[in-house]
């Protein structure tokens, strides 16, 4: 017994000796012993200032909390793509002290929005609501490799050592997980990198891991906390960790907006960039359906998936785009974008605020922006007179002719067709089949996994409701259970005339009768784009719905909230070029008007010791 004892005092000063030598405290000398058997504490080991380590936030709520330290005598704090090339092509940093800088970022942060669920339920998960859910265990090999390359004078493009995050169901043939933040698919192995993820790979970009994200891509629930995942926990938002951070790339969009990362993908079926973009006061660029690729990237619905990229700038976002797009012969939706796509990619098409000059531009009223919050309506309508007095025409009243009934005033519907009592007029009806048949035939080719259909993911959150809540009311993320998932599998994926004709209307009615009509030309003026509020939900669920792309930029803040909100720019199909090029016009003049308001603003960190959960939606 004693020399267990003896063992187990060991093994505790040993593991004393690593918490102190990993917070950079010197170790005892040997003849610091005194009257201890181990050694007494020296005067430089004693933290009687824990602020001077710049971890531990002061109680209050403002921007100084959290603040970012130097990276190798370095600023990192904001820095774009740009800024950090140059420092690399100088020596200052090089892609593995990036790593270093932005993995001690991460710890710094995330001890602050973890959440532990008291109720004391049986398996009910005390995870860290990180961002990051998980780590790549070879970045760092990753990253001298990359370092090398750029010695011998090979660097690849302007993403060569910049690490980046990918949602957690976009597929990495690596050490990782692929599980869309569920635990039923932790230890399967998929085939290959998705598309997106190995072009990026190609281009030198440095994947540093997964990010979080609402569990499924928020196809499970319809009464769920957003950004909740039983492997990732509760993401929230650096402004206000109380709120909905958005979803349901979550995770990515709040890594890039809280600086953890210099940028990331995400997906999108109905708002999963735009939103979480714009409710993090970042940049969110979702493609037309066709653009990039979904090979590889664990589905929600064929008609309407596309994988978008998040910046804190237009060019950064734009510089992952162009290394992500491209035919896959996977994917037999990007085999449209030939002929219609730059051939030197989407770069080119940034701008400046000289751009705005003849411009034209249309406000959908009556569609959207009636129903949005008048507070923030009066803080775009600022936004707006700075777009004309930089010698851009907006024209008031393009509407959406029918969107007196593709348009919920309420927000956000995805189901708006059924409520009204017409399933054969809802997105919903099209996504149900759409995720029966499509989940199937991505399992199909996965492998160590016994999760192979819709059947075999409900039965498996059923049989550990405890952290996957596949009942009602039993976990406190998962409201509605997995009534989402229910409501798939009692389509069993049949393609029937509601379907069909589902599809052709969603389709006719925010294509041609919706967006393309509202674009088009008046009295011989060409509209450019439509602009529109996107933390009202329907601006983008419309384009979802047409498979038109979307960006969005920053534009505000909640004076009461703390919580960001963007302006976003539709087009038609095929339109990112002429879309990022108002977009960085827009930028551009918000970041050179002296004491502009609306633009992107810092964090505050609102809430940071709550741990509500669900999050409020508001």
């Amino acid at each position: 017994m004693s020399s267990l004892l003896h063992v187990i005092q060991t093994a505790v000063v040993c593991l004393a000796v690593l918490v102190i030598t990993a917070n950079g405290i010197d170790l005892p000398r040997q003849n610091d012993h005194h009257d201890s058997p181990y050694g007494a504490l020296s005067p430089d080991q004693t933290l009687s200032n824990p602020f001077e380590y710049d971890d531990f936030p002061a109680m209050s709520e403002n921007d100084e909390l959290f603040s970012m330290p130097q990276c190798f005598g370095q600023d990192l704090f904001e820095a774009t793509i740009d800024d950090v090339q140059t420092l690399l092509k100088n020596g200052r940093l090089t892609s593995r002290k990036l790593v270093q800088c932005y993995w001690a970022r991460h710890f710094q942060i995330d001890e602050y929005t973890k959440y532990a669920h008291p109720s004391g339920i049986p398996g009910m998960p005390m995870r860290d609501a990180r961002a990051v859910l998980e780590f790549n265990p070879d970045v760092w090999a990753i990253a001298d490799r990359l370092d090398q390359e750029r010695r011998d004078g090979k660097a690849r493009g302007p993403l060569h050592g910049i690490p980046f995050l990918v949602k957690d169901n976009i597929a990495s043939k690596d050490k990782m997980e692929t599980t869309a933040g569920s635990w039923a698919l932790l230890g399967s192995v998929v085939p290959r990198d998705a598309f997106v993820l190995a072009k990026l790979r190609r281009a030198g970009a440095l994947l540093m891991g997964k990010a979080s994200l609402s569990e499924w891509a928020d196809m499970r629930s319809n009464n769920y906390s957003e950004g909740y995942s039983a492997r990732g926990g509760q993401t929230r938002s650096a402004y206000n960790l109380t709120l909905n951070p958005g979803g349901s790339s979550s995770g990515s969009a709040v890594a890039v907006s809280a600086n953890l990362i210099m940028f990331s993908l995400g997906t999108e079926t109905d708002g999963s960039v735009i939103n979480p973009a714009e409710r993090n006061s970042i940049v969110g660029i979702k493609p037309t359906v066709g653009l990039t690729s979904r090979a590889g990237v664990i589905p929600e619905s064929s008609h309407q998936d596309t994988v978008g990229t998040f910046g804190r700038t237009v060019r950064d976002a734009t510089y992952a785009l162009d290394a992500i797009y491209g035919v896959d012969e996977r994917d037999n939706y990007t085999s449209a974008q030939q002929s219609k796509t730059p051939k030197d990619g989407y770069a080119n098409s940034l701008s400046t605020k000289d751009s705005l000059t003849g411009a034209t531009f249309g406000l959908p009223w009556l569609s959207f922006w009636q129903y949005n919050d008048p507070a923030q309506n009066a803080q775009l309508a600022e936004l707006l007179g700075m777009i004309e007095q930089a010698g851009a025409t907006i024209i008031n009243g393009t509407e959406l002719p029918n969107y007196e009934t593709i348009v919920s005033p309420t927000g956000w519907n995805w189901d708006l067709g059924g409520t009204r009592g017409f399933p054969n007029e809802s997105e919903y009806t099209v996504v149900k089949v759409d995720f029966y048949n499509d989940i199937k035939q991505y399992l199909s080719e996965v492998e160590n996994t016994s999760i192979k259909s819709l059947e075999d993911i409900i039965k498996y959150n059923i049989d550990h409701v405890g952290s996957e809540g596949g009942y009602p009311s039993i976990h406190p993320a998962f409201g509605s259970g997995q009534d989402g998932f229910e409501a798939s599998l009692a389509t069993q994926g049949v393609q029937d005339e509601t379907y069909f004709q589902a599809l052709a209307f969603c389709q006719k009615q925010t294509r041609e009768l919706g967006i393309d009509a509202a674009l088009t030309s008046r009295e011989g003026v060409k509209i450019d784009a439509l602009l529109a509020p996107p933390d009202f939900g329907p601006t983008y669920q419309i384009a979802a719905q047409a498979g038109y792309p979307v960006v969005t930029i920053p534009a505000g803040v909640n004076a009461v909230s703390g919580m960001p909100f963007g302006l976003s720019l539709t087009g038609t199909a095929w339109s990112e070029a002429t879309l990022i090029k108002y977009a960085s016009a827009i930028e551009d003049l918000q970041l050179t008007t002296e004491k502009n308001l609306y633009k992107r603003s810092q964090p505050k960190w609102l809430g940071y010791l709550e741990r509500n959960l669900p999050v409020i939606n508001a």
